[in-house]
Parts: structure tokens; sequence; C-alpha cells
């Protein structure tokens, strides 16, 4: 066999695995019902926090079910079943609810500690691949992953009984979060960190420029004038604002360039010749995201800040953006 054929072989290979796995996630879609509507109302009741428990992949899709649940507004954490039979369990509050994962339904760890959670009057949800299991059976609601065939050739490593049980957590967490009307403001407490922390946390006035180090002139004020303010402040821009700090233009290097084509005289000339009239402005409380969007759609470098009485309080542009980790 050559090499171009073992190529695409591989490839098929990978497809057959993708399209089990996604006829495995869809054949959820008509599964999900009353035990669904129970087992969210049970989530949205919990007055303590969710404890997501199960062994090897199950435990693995079970810290990011927990994860994801905590990230958006359902606090959980994650109980390994071996740990939690020798001190872990105390992590375990009332008013918990237990979420335990296992394909089988029969997994050790998980069915020795379940008296436990029992005698702690622990709500109990179980994912299994086995409605008539053990846990099925133990469970206050029991939701069905099971899958008609792994995507492993061999229908023993977890592939698509994993993904089927990772999609049934992601389920649950965008239904909890849709029913407590979640904001991405209540998403951006939870992700502070990163890019994403950024986009939705960081404000204009967080990465405006501002005081002395904000380019203004007045509109009488000689061209080359302005081009030093623009040249110190080195923003590629300055406002120009009147005796309130109104502002009523702004030139930038743009301005320039198309004042030099024109052949304006540059020392003749006032910075009311050459400025632009009503530039794109912002206000310093809107979110930096909003301050990038605004430079994509109109093609522009630069934003002037401006407050509720249209003064000039901040100027910003890409690379305050770029610094700050917006875009």
């Amino acid at each position: 066999m050559n090499d171009a054929v073992d190529s695409k072989r591989l490839v098929e290979m990978g497809r057959e695995a993708l399209r089990i796995e996604a006829r495995a996630v869809a054949a959820l879609v008509d599964r999900l019902g009353s035990d669904f509507e129970q087992a969210c109302r049970m989530l949205l009741a919990c007055a303590g926090r969710v404890v997501v428990s199960g062994m090897g992949k199950s435990g693995h899709v079970g810290g990011k079910i927990a994860a994801t649940l905590a990230s958006t507004g359902t606090p959980a954490f994650f109980l390994h079943p071996a740990e939690a039979s020798h001190g872990d369990l105390g992590m375990v509050a009332k008013g918990d609810v237990v979420l335990a994962i296992s394909y089988s339904g029969e997994t050790t760890e998980l069915l020795t500690i379940l008296p436990l959670f029992k005698r702690m009057d622990a709500p109990l949800i179980a994912m299994t691949g086995n409605p008539q299991s053990t846990l099925a059976r133990e469970a206050d609601v029991h939701l069905d992953i099971s899958v008609p065939a792994e995507a492993c050739p061999l229908n023993l490593a977890p592939t698509a009984s994993t993904t089927a049980t990772l999609a049934m957590g992601d389920a649950l967490a965008v239904a909890l979060l849709k029913h407590r009307g979640f904001t991405e403001a209540d998403f951006a407490r939870s992700h502070p960190g990163g890019a994403l922390g950024r986009r939705l946390l960081l404000h204009v006035s967080d990465v405006m420029r501002r005081g002395d180090d904000l380019p203004a002139v007045r509109p009488d004020a000689p061209l080359p004038e302005g081009l030093l303010e623009m040249s110190r402040k080195r923003l590629g821009l300055t406002a120009v604002v009147d005796g309130d700090r109104r502002v009523v233009g702004i030139f930038t290097d743009g301005d320039l360039r198309r004042a030099l084509d024109r052949r304006v005289d540059i020392h003749h000339s006032t910075m009311a010749d050459v400025m632009t009239l009503s530039p794109r402005t912002i206000g310093p409380d809107e979110l930096a995201a909003e301050a990038v969007l605004m430079m994509e759609k109109h093609s522009i470098n630069g934003l002037l800040v401006l407050d509720e009485s249209a003064r000039l309080v901040g100027a910003l542009n890409v690379h305050d953006l770029l610094r700050a980790g917006v875009m």
C-alpha cells in the first residue's frame, strides 16, 4: 500500500470517528424530556454547590462539566470518588446536589460513597449509559447518555460516550445560564484573566490617554502647532477643541496627507482649515471592545473620548488597545 492510499485511509478513519460521535450527540436531542427538566430544576434549587464526581475518563469529563457550570453561574466543583472515601467527602455540605457520572453505572468507587450522599440527604443526578444500572436506579434523576457504539473500532475506548457525556453537561449548563439570565458581565467576573477577561472587563477609561498625554489644540492654532502636538503626544492624531474643551474636530495623519495633496500652505493655515468635522467619539464607560468594533467598522485608527457634556477627556488608538490585549 503506497503513501497516498495510506493518507486517504487515515483521513477517512478520522472522518468516520467524527461521524460516529456526531450521531451520538444528535441522538441526545430527542432523548431530553421530563428527566432533563427535573435535573435542571434540582440544580436551580440547589442552595449549596453542585458536586460532580466520576472515575477515569468520566472523571476527566466531569471536571470539565464542573468548570463549565462554575463559570456560567452554577457553583460547582469536582470530587474524585476514590479520594472521597479517604477524607475528601468532607467537601460535601448540606444543600449540595451530586452529579455522578458513570457510563456503566456500576463504578465501584461511586457506588461505595452513594450511601454517604443519601445519609447527607444530598439529591443525586446520575448520567449513565445504562438506565437499569445500580447508579441509575439509586438516583433521584437519571440522564441517559447511552450511545450505539464507540468511535473506537474495538468498541472499548470511551470516545463517543465521553463526547455524549460532555454534550449533556453543556446542555445542562446552557439551560441553567439562560434561565438565570446570565449576562456577559456575569461571565466576565468569572474570567478576569486572559484575552476574554480583558475584552469583557476593560473599559475605554482603562486604556485611554489623558492629562498631559492627551493631544489637543484650538481651531485657530497654526497648523505647525498642531503637527508639533501630534508629534509630541505620539498618538497619530490631535483633538481640536474650543475654550470649554468641547470637540469641534480632529486632525490625523490622514488629514495631513490630504492637506499635502491639496497643496495647502502649511505655514499659513490653521487647524480649522484642515481638521475633520464631526469625528467619531466614544464614552469613557464603554467597553474597550466597543472601541475596537468602532475602529474596524469605520476603518479608523483612533478615537476621541468625550464625557456626558461632550467635553474631551481622553483619546486612544489601535496601539493602546493592542498593548491592553483587547485586540
